[in-house]
């Protein structure tokens, strides 16, 4: 057990690196989405979780095409991906962008 937690130390993902470190921290952008779930629509900044939505697609395939291959990082920012599009789609419906016209439905129709 001990040689393969020095393994990991040592291990170029390991915690002596910023392939570590990094995704860590970043988990707290997953935490404050998780949180914000319980707060009204009104309070959510389109602006900026659309923002967050393609800052952590970006980041997914750098995890993906980086070498290593991140695999905690491209989890972290697949965490956060659902959780801001959540968010997203919770401000779009609050603004109207999501709700279904009847008129339009209706002319459809005939």
């Amino acid at each position: 057990m001990a040689s393969s937690f020095r393994a990991f130390l040592n291990s170029p993902v390991g915690p002596k690196t910023t392939h570590f470190w990094g995704p860590i921290a970043n988990w707290g952008f997953v935490v404050a989405g998780l949180v914000d779930m319980n707060k009204p629509p009104e309070m959510i900044s389109g602006n900026m979780t659309g923002a967050m939505c393609v800052y952590s697609a970006l980041f997914m395939r750098f995890a993906w095409m980086v070498q290593p291959r991140n695999y905690l990082l491209l989890a972290c920012h697949a965490s956060n991906e659902t959780v801001q599009m959540y968010q997203f789609s919770r401000w779009a419906r609050a603004n109207g962008y999501l709700s279904e016209k009847k008129e339009e439905v209706k002319s459809t129709e005939l």
